[in-house]
């Protein structure tokens, strides 16, 4: 395999749909706006794609020191696990992604408020530097908040409210209900991703001490879980749009037909490998959603 192959493996491109679909609803809800930019919406994309990638050069790297990927583990393998990328490799990969992330970051903030906004702008550079740090802390680190559990709490946090409400924040600097719903609605979702995740690599978490909330709850409550989690957010994208004014407000709700499918897959399910292709489905759902929610609200 070529180093550029390992490093694409590494970066893990597959999981970039569900980092975007936050940006993409966010950046829908504004498009009405006359001072919607296209070019703040693409630094946006841009600078969600770049932090994922961080997170997952750090994921491969925390995982892989502290022994959680290793020949038990269900998912797929991962570079470090297999010697294909060296700890310093991936050391100095994280913090140079970690650079160009906050670059792209400073560059948006600055395109959005100008530098006259001092008070937005150093609200959002933390924001920025919070969401390094979170993507780094997930699993490196002797207090990785993703073996105590937290990591549900902070994709809710960052994939829905970071994500929708920041970025129709920095494109018509105000926030809306709709926005707030939908920002739920996507981080619950993306939630369910992690959920998934966690339930398939729940007995060799649990072996080494990385207490996902899957961990704590079993396999049964684990579906409860996750159940919640769909449901809540199949109502959120129902009372959204059944109250829209758009056009094509019936649109996104065709996505809710495969979240349908894929509860009752999850429920029945009694093999944990088999879970994985769910998390591929949902991740990709969730994308198919933003991207139906984003064409209602460009037609108009």
């Amino acid at each position: 395999m070529s180093k550029i192959s390992i490093w694409i493996r590494a970066a893990r491109l597959r999981t970039l749909p569900l980092s975007l679909s936050g940006i993409l609803v966010g950046n829908a809800l504004c498009i009405e706006y006359a001072n919607f930019s296209w070019l703040l919406f693409g630094l946006m994309i841009l600078t969600a794609a770049t932090f994922q990638i961080v997170s997952n050069f750090a994921n491969d790297y925390g995982d892989g020191v502290k022994g959680t990927d290793n020949d038990e583990r269900v998912g797929p393998k991962r570079i470090l696990q297999e010697g294909l990328l060296s700890r310093t490799a991936l050391k100095r990969a994280i913090a140079l992604t970690s650079v160009i992330a906050l670059i792209l970051a400073v560059w948006v903030i600055i395109m959005a408020f100008g530098k006259d906004s001092i008070v937005y702008i150093m609200v959002f550079l933390a924001f920025s530097i919070l969401s390094i740090w979170a993507a780094i802390s997930y699993t490196v680190g002797d207090k990785a908040y993703g073996y105590r559990g937290m990591g549900d709490l902070f994709v809710l946090l960052f994939f829905g409210g970071l994500s929708v409400l920041g970025s129709h924040f920095v494109q018509v600097k105000l926030l809306t209900d709709t926005a707030t719903y939908l920002s739920l609605a996507i981080g619950f979702l993306s939630v369910g991703v992690l959920n998934l995740n966690n339930m398939r690599d729940r007995e060799s978490d649990g072996a080494v001490g990385k207490n996902t909330i899957a961990v704590f709850l079993g396999a049964q409550r684990s579906k409860r879980y996750h159940l919640f989690l769909i449901l809540a957010s199949i109502f959120l994208i129902v009372f959204v749009f059944l109250q829209s004014k758009q056009k094509l407000f019936w649109l996104p709700l065709f996505a809710l037909i495969p979240f349908g499918i894929h509860i009752g897959t999850v429920i029945k399910n009694k093999d944990a490998k088999k879970l994985d292709p769910e998390l591929k489905k949902l991740a990709l759902t969730t994308f198919l959603l933003s991207i139906l929610i984003f064409i209602t609200f460009y037609i108009g």
